[in-house]
């Protein structure tokens, strides 16, 4: 298990991009993500807190699938919260402006 600690998140995300190097696994993260926006959107929409356990569950179900079954690693957010979350959004705008493969 890495413990390694970083002294930035641009240090940490390119680590974080090698947690994410199987493209099935990015996949799943993107479409997490997309979960995640829509269902903010109908938190809103409806007023409706509850929509946010759902927002919860989409974007990490998706996202620890992709850990565990097709990258076969533990996913950072458990060793890095903070920087793991950012991460998550910044690989989801990469994919979106095609920096990175979908």
């Amino acid at each position: 298990m890495n413990t390694r600690r970083f002294a930035s998140f641009r240090e940490f995300y390119p680590f974080y991009l090698s947690e994410h190097a199987n493209r099935t696994s990015r996949r799943l993260h993107f479409i997490g993500s997309c979960g995640v926006l829509a269902l903010l959107a109908t938190t809103l929409l409806t007023r409706d807190a509850r929509w946010l356990i759902g927002a919860l569950g989409c974007g990490y179900g998706f996202a620890w699938v992709g850990h565990f079954v097709f990258e076969r690693n533990r996913p950072a957010t458990f060793r890095h919260p903070f920087y793991s979350f950012a991460g998550d959004w910044v690989m989801f705008r990469d994919i979106l402006l095609r920096r990175l493969p979908w």
